[in-house]
């Protein structure tokens, strides 16, 4: 995203003397009205509470470190208009916030600014319980309560096992770089334009955006799945059909392939089986780090797919044209994407974590996993690629149906 809407000039300049730090933040105010003109139109239950989990972690929370107007008077006022649409005091949230930033006990203080907000959601809160008490008991309130809740998801996710960032792209669009939590507590000044220059590769990340981010703790793990998978012909012949489309889609114009290294290919070894129909005249050799998913992958492939014990290493080039990255990679990711290992590198994602210097494809929305196509050519013209794995000699084995 770029610093500055983009505005007549004469509108710029003005928009310039009215914000204090940039005129993007224009966006947030125009949002905001958007919300409160939905809120009073159409409000609902969904409404109520994704507005204020999502108004809250991008509006509001961009407002407390950098008001946005030159003028405090300005920012008195928005922060009432925010406190109504919110259905919290900003000023008590700001405070709470800041002293979470500072990593100290957050203690009321009675202000002025704390009086008046806290008087005007009181007496909204009033005139809608007296002037429609059905939907303030049955709409309203539950709406604030599953609010609270998200939002409480959001800032414990964030923070659990330490200051966490999300990179995906669709998300830091949708929230306006809010993933970039490791980066932004280590400059909470710093304007939400500019986190994006400041991510530090050991920064601590998930793939999840922070309120998914319980899926990390459930037992149900890829590899649960992919078992789950192999006990069922029917969902193997759905997963198959998905992943060929999509790879289909992926290989339409990347030239001549000779030889595949497919990572973490064991289990279920969709890839392989794919790839083979896609590229039948291509070297495919499967690696896995763990040897009991190779044997159990190796009655599904044929005797032409060779299979290796071993760990991927990303900074080790292997000589192959295409690289399949699996889902699941226990590496780094990113560094991949940056580095990509070969001429074409195909990595197993996220939905939502649209990567790479080419198109890619959505594999499923019910999986909710798309191919990411990296071009890696110019890396390969820079390095000099290592020989492929050692290819173990194939046993005879069952082909796959």
């Amino acid at each position: 995203m770029t610093s500055e809407v983009i505005l007549r000039p004469s509108l710029k300049n003005d928009l310039r003397g009215l914000f204090r730090h940039s005129s993007s933040d224009a966006l947030f105010v125009a949002l905001s009205l958007a919300h409160a003109a939905l809120l009073i139109s159409v409000p609902s239950i969904a409404l109520i509470a994704i507005g204020m989990w999502w108004s809250s972690n991008t509006i509001a929370h961009n407002f407390i470190h950098r008001p946005f107007f030159r003028a405090r008077s300005a920012n008195r006022i928005y922060s009432g208009f925010l406190s109504l649409v919110l259905g919290v005091p900003q000023s008590l949230w700001r405070d709470r916030h800041l002293a979470h930033h500072a990593g100290m006990n957050h203690r009321p203080r009675l202000r002025a600014d704390v009086v008046v907000e806290t008087a005007l959601v009181a007496g909204l809160w009033t005139t809608i319980g007296f002037t429609a008490p059905g939907f303030f008991l049955t709409v309203y309130l539950p709406g604030m309560a599953l609010g609270l809740v998200l939002c409480q998801l959001q800032g414990f996710f964030e923070h659990a096992g330490g200051t966490t960032s999300h990179y995906g792209r669709l998300y830091n669009l949708v929230f306006f770089n809010d993933g970039y939590h490791v980066e932004h507590h280590q400059r909470p000044g710093a304007h939400w334009t500019q986190l994006r220059g400041f991510v530090q590769p050991a920064a601590r990340h998930s793939r999840w955006p922070p309120v998914l981010r319980w899926l990390d703790y459930l037992p149900v793990n890829l590899e649960a799945l992919e078992r789950l998978v192999l006990r069922s012909p029917r969902l193997q012949r759905f997963v198959l059909s998905a992943h060929e489309r999509a790879f289909r889609r992926v290989l339409a114009d990347t030239g001549v392939i000779d030889d595949v290294l497919v990572v973490g290919g064991g289990l279920f070894p969709r890839t392989a089986l794919i790839l083979r129909r896609l590229l039948p005249d291509s070297s495919i050799t499967v690696l896995d780090a763990n040897a009991g998913h190779l044997a159990i992958a190796r009655p599904l492939l044929d005797s032409s797919i060779a299979l290796v014990h071993r760990r991927f290493e990303a900074n080790v080039r292997p000589r192959a044209d295409l690289v399949v990255i699996p889902l699941s990679f226990a590496g780094d990711r990113r560094s991949v994407y940056a580095h990509p290992p070969a001429r074409i590198v195909i990595v197993h994602d996220w939905i939502w974590a649209r990567r790479g210097a080419r198109a890619g494809a959505i594999v499923s929305w019910l999986l909710l996993k798309r191919l990411n196509l990296v071009d890696g050519s110019r890396e390969l013209a820079a390095s000099r690629p290592a020989p492929l794995p050692h290819r173990e000699p194939a046993e005879p084995v069952q082909r796959a149906s």
